[in-house]
């Protein structure tokens, strides 16, 4: 009898140690974010814990299974041999959880997510992986793996050595009981004995979403988006799949039309697209941001055509290109650029402007494989491309590829040789992307990662105005439409309201060129990166009928709306309204204006139209 409960003791204690190292984790992603915390009030805080416990219990008790069973069968195996199993399985659980829990704390400040399946696409490409993060922020993170795997296994051993030697070969009758229990921990597994598990709705109690994302337990969440493989149905359905439809086209079929005819002066200009890496609105002064970062574009904004309400789609790079260049909404969870089976039959601008005559160039400063843009790029229909390979290492920073300056200059001397008219040249810059590495002076300085947000900032907009410059110089210029656009906006500098609000995703988008018949005007009409390929085209006179989910971004009816998409869930915004909305809670997050909740249905039809429309790629 003294043995069994030696055995249901050091079960308990166990499946108790992994409950501590669980709310310590907690503790550990609050004050990684302290300034989130700060404004969640103590009571806020202590309830992430309480409700967050629930996920605790549940992946405790997941950990505890084997060990469990090892103490199960310890009635004919060697306590020694039981002791070495669970101690090392122990030691690998604890380091490797650990890692996990210093990326899931670097993903949230970088992305806004926890820990989810988002991370494995980039695993195949490691070192452009971790290119996000500073090289200080690389040996912090490494010290404190080391430090934190080395103080819970420390305790660890010290209970499980104190314990583990009391346990003997016990007889046969034990077995069943320790069975038992083992049975018993699918009760805290999923959440108790309901129809449905737990899972991360229940742990979801407040409407401030960094509370929510507190509460859930990291490592929970990513087995759990592991484990649930999409199998071909649609988890955003609402409506039937007409009535979805309809729904969009109510709103979306009043938007096709426009007079563009007064905006171009020629009918074939050559087209420049300048995609600059994560600016927000936020910091453009012309656009009412902070005055000082972008002081060039701030210039240019009164020499062209100025988009005041645009918006991205999407918060990362690959989402924001497909956006661009196919007219194709994000995904919630998945990356329709990492699937070139589906990207094949998705509508390109490249391929029309080719069906128009247009020559197509593609210039990135980094590796084009991240993420899968070379094949995308290549099914769009470009053939000519410039990327990091192109460019001395010493010219490169070092996480990215080539600063700015070295890139847009290489960009500039092709386009000063005699070009084959007319062209679509397409740039992406990196230097604005973290870790923020840049050459010369930190306008802002490097105290803080915002300031260095800022300085990147400046110095793109500092290479982009010298651009602008040289190409003003340049004979095709006169025939010449330069769009310049953002491909996604940004959480830096921190903004009011919800993380994932229009603030965010509220970018610049400037026509400039000698090609425009009107300059020094701005375009307020709500518009976003999907409506830009129907757009350009329905200028130039193109095929734009397959970009089904576009509109005209120069129809000016109050209807114009942006639709954008963040990790499960979505926000749109209207002239004078936005909403969003939450897919695991499955509520809305945020309402701003009194016919918000209209925007409701239009949302949640948007997203399963889109998400229908990806299952059906092959």
């Amino acid at each position: 009898m003294k043995n069994l409960t030696s055995k249901l003791l050091y079960n308990l204690y166990y499946y108790l140690f992994w409950i501590v190292y669980f709310v310590f984790a907690r503790l550990f992603f609050l004050l990684n974010h302290f300034e989130k915390t700060q404004e969640l009030g103590f009571l806020t805080t202590l309830k992430t814990f309480l409700y967050g416990l629930q996920l605790d219990t549940s992946f405790a008790a997941y950990i505890s299974l084997i060990p469990f069973l090892l103490i199960a069968f310890s009635a004919f195996i060697n306590s020694k041999i039981i002791e070495k199993l669970i101690k090392w399985f122990t030691i690998i659980v604890i380091t490797f959880i650990s890692l996990l829990l210093l990326i899931d704390a670097g993903l949230y400040q970088a992305w806004g997510v926890r820990l989810d399946t988002s991370l494995l696409p980039y695993l195949n490409t490691p070192e452009l992986m971790i290119s996000s993060a500073s090289n200080f922020q690389l040996i912090s993170g490494i010290f404190f793996w080391v430090l934190i795997s080395y103080i819970f296994i420390k305790i660890f051993k010290k209970f499980h050595l104190k314990k583990i030697t009391k346990i003997d070969f016990g007889t046969w009758l034990e077995i069943p009981i320790l069975l038992f229990v083992t049975v018993l921990l699918i009760l805290p597994l999923r959440g108790g004995l309901q129809t449905i598990p737990v899972n991360q709705s229940n742990v979801y109690f407040s409407d401030n979403m960094f509370a929510n994302h507190a509460s859930i337990n990291f490592i929970w969440n990513f087995f759990n988006t592991i484990t649930h493989k999409t199998d071909g149905t649609n988890p955003y359905k609402h409506f039937d799949n007409k009535t979805a439809l309809n729904i969009i086209n109510k709103t979306r079929n009043k938007l096709l039309e426009a007079n563009t005819d007064s905006i171009l002066n020629t009918q074939k200009p050559n087209i420049i697209l300048i995609i600059w890496e994560s600016l927000p609105a936020k910091i453009v002064g012309s656009l009412n941001g902070e005055e000082n970062v972008t002081p060039n574009l701030n210039k240019l904004s009164k020499e062209g055509v100025l988009f005041t309400n645009f918006y991205s789609n999407g918060d990362r790079t690959d989402k924001g290109i497909p956006a661009i260049l196919s007219g194709y909404y994000p995904q919630p969870v998945k990356k329709i650029m990492r699937m070139p089976n589906k990207t094949r039959s998705l509508p390109m601008l490249p391929k029309k402007m080719q069906d128009l005559g247009y020559e197509t160039s593609f210039y990135y400063g980094g590796d084009l494989n991240f993420g899968n843009m070379n094949t995308y790029l290549r099914n769009a229909g470009i053939n000519n491309f410039v990327d990091g390979s192109y460019f001395d290492k010493k010219d490169w920073n070092s996480k990215w590829g080539a600063h700015d300056d070295v890139f847009m200059k290489r960009f500039a001397k092709d386009l000063a040789t005699k070009q084959k008219t007319p062209f679509f040249k397409i740039a992406l810059t990196l230097s604005s992307h973290e870790p923020y590495e840049i050459k010369g002076e930190y306008k802002f300085g490097k105290d803080t990662e915002d300031n260095k947000f800022r300085s990147s900032h400046f110095y793109t907009d500092k290479v982009i105005g010298n651009f602008i410059e040289f190409a003003k110089q340049q004979d095709w210029y006169k025939n010449t439409l330069i769009v310049i656009m953002a491909d996604h906006g940004h959480s830096s500098p921190k903004h009011e309201g919800p993380y994932f609000s229009s603030k965010k995703f509220h970018i610049p988008m400037l026509w400039l060129g000698g090609a425009l018949s009107k300059t020094g005007i701005q375009n307020n009409n709500i518009s976003s990166q999907v409506d830009f390929s129907y757009t350009l085209l329905d200028m130039l006179k193109g095929d734009n009928t397959e970009f089904k989910f576009s509109k005209n971004i120069f129809n000016t009816s109050d209807k114009q709306f942006a639709h954008y998409v963040f990790n499960k869930g979505f926000g749109v915004v209207t002239k004078n309204d936005e909403y969003l909305y939450d897919y695991v809670s499955n509520k809305a997050i945020f309402k701003l204006g009194k016919n918000s909740s209209q925007l409701d249905s239009l949302g949640k039809a948007i997203t399963q139209n889109s998400y229908e429309d990806f299952l059906s790629r092959k």
